[in-house]
């Protein structure tokens, strides 16, 4: 069976073989997939008067190794399918000392996750894809803007072929006019995806150039045109997506360049010092 397929899918493709109390759960689901997502196994069950080990056997059926991955399939589906409203009101949670702990634990929990699951090989090729393109372009709208930036901005500071699309006055297919097949093109995306993330990245693909996605799981629409996949997790924090992993992610991208480049970026960083000491760009030591 697909691990990557839509939860509902499974549901729909295993429906007729399904025992009568596993067609329950499986129509609460379907009808309900928003609040089963936050569910244990228990209280699922309590809901529609039907057994845990019922619940459990009918992750088993769908192909899961256990509820657990079944959940994690679930919030996926709701990740890339619920509102920002429809997030707002399934936050339950009204102290500020506990949203901290909460928020703070999920992200922790987020770069715990990265670190043991990014295929490290893939990292090196991209790494190697940076120093081999003519032109590096970094895409990344919406959320994913400020990461995008954030990118740009030290990549611009080690290399001198990098350009951040942006949206604005010039369309984006126009910064993107010349892409070809010696450029590297890093498209970034996260729940809820950018369409015009993916539009511009298909472009460039058409284009022939090489393809790298950063974005939170194999399902996403990214992975589908990439040449090479960075997975940084990215689980909700009630209305908004928490995006500490994938910063910390293009922190380490971001070394990973400047060490192979370190000569030239002690110049650099040399020189930027003394521009920033002139015209005071930060503020004086002694203040």
């Amino acid at each position: 069976m697909d691990k990557n397929a839509d939860i509902i899918k499974r549901i729909q493709d295993n429906y007729a073989q399904l025992s009568k109390s596993q067609k329950i759960i499986a129509e609460y689901i379907i009808n309900h997939y928003d609040k089963a997502a936050f569910m244990t196994a228990a209280k699922l069950g309590n809901s529609i008067n039907i057994s845990e080990s019922t619940v459990v056997r009918f992750a088993n059926t769908l192909g899961y190794d256990g509820y657990p991955e079944l959940q994690s399939a679930l919030q996926e589906l709701i990740k890339n399918k619920l509102t920002t409203v429809q997030r707002l009101e399934m936050t339950d949670e009204t102290d500020e000392v506990s949203i901290l702990n909460n928020v703070l634990k999920s992200d922790i929990e987020n770069i715990k996750a990265t670190k043991e699951e990014i295929d490290k090989n893939s990292f090196k090729e991209v790494v190697d894809n940076i120093f081999k393109a003519k032109r590096i372009y970094i895409i990344g709208f919406r959320s994913s803007t400020a990461i995008a930036e954030y990118l740009g901005f030290y990549l611009n500071l080690i290399l001198e072929n990098v350009i951040l699309v942006k949206p604005g006055i010039s369309d984006v297919f126009e910064q993107m006019l010349r892409v070809n097949s010696e450029d590297l093109v890093i498209g970034i995306g996260f729940p809820r995806y950018s369409k015009r993330t993916l539009e511009v990245m298909k472009y460039a693909k058409s284009q022939n150039a090489k393809i790298v996605a950063i974005t939170d799981s194999l399902i996403s629409p990214l992975t589908e045109i990439a040449d090479e996949i960075l997975l940084a997790k990215s689980n909700m924090a009630s209305f908004v997506d928490s995006l500490v992993a994938p910063l910390s992610l293009i922190n380490a991208l971001i070394v990973s360049v400047g060490i192979r480049e370190k000569d030239k970026i002690t110049d650099t960083f040399e020189k930027l010092e003394n521009i920033w000491n002139e015209y005071g760009i930060y503020l004086s030591k002694n203040i």
